[in-house]
């Protein structure tokens, strides 16, 4: 712990879930936004709270299951996915369901957050396998860092990355460089790949960011 390796890694995880995590604040504040303002509070509260508990759980799922020779492998692949979807989203709110009475609006936040929490968690468990022999210390103190600063800071980033776009870049080149990382480190392919990981640390961060600006280009066209 403490290594610059490991300060490096928890400083990713702390960007990345602060960036990936806009969409969970603003389906907490659309799932509650009709209730009378005592039951939104509790819907805030009760559904923050079930979504924390459920990313913690997958969290530590995720990295148990990334140890699985090809798993880390098809992991960075999916990694790349969201890298580049990262880019090239809108952030659209369009789709987000609000609810009429508290159960309904806790069911509605625990249901998006079980979908909208898969990048989050595969994100989170894919940069701690960087640091190997730190990646459990890197899971649960990035876990208790970050979610305070997600539900507290979402709504403060997602202003942030309006005004300052390169912001959502980084993030999105640090989740190309965990992706890299995993490819390599998969216990099948990592001793076909290790001697050229640093050429595709190289090449993995360069496509997520040239394809992902892509895509934002054409979708803003369309």
């Amino acid at each position: 712990m403490f290594s610059p390796e490991w300060i490096t890694a928890i400083s990713s995880i702390l960007l990345v879930n602060l960036i990936l995590s806009g969409d969970n604040a603003v389906v907490i504040a659309l799932a509650s936004k009709r209730l009378p303002d005592e039951q939104r509070k509790k819907a805030i509260f009760l559904g923050s709270a079930g979504a924390v508990v459920l990313r913690i759980l997958l969290t530590f799922a995720a990295a148990l299951l990334l140890e699985i020779p090809y798993l880390q492998f098809l992991g960075g692949l999916a990694l790349l996915y969201i890298a580049i979807n990262l880019l090239g989203s809108d952030n659209s709110e369009e789709d987000c369901k609000e609810a009429h009475s508290l159960p309904e609006a806790i069911k509605v936040i625990l249901f998006a957050d079980l979908i909208m929490s898969l990048d989050n968690v595969l994100a989170l468990a894919a940069i701690a396998q960087t640091v190997p022999e730190s990646k459990y210390s890197l899971i649960i103190i990035g876990l208790l860092i970050s979610i305070p600063l997600v539900v507290f800071g979402a709504q403060l980033l997602m202003k942030l990355m309006d005004k300052f776009p390169i912001i959502v870049y980084i993030g999105a080149g640090i989740l190309g460089y965990a992706a890299a990382e995993m490819i390599a480190g998969d216990k099948a392919f990592g001793t076909l790949l290790h001697s050229y990981e640093n050429y595709l640390i190289v090449l993995l961060v360069l496509f997520v960011i040239g394809i992902g600006h892509w895509k934002k280009k054409s979708s803003g066209a369309r």
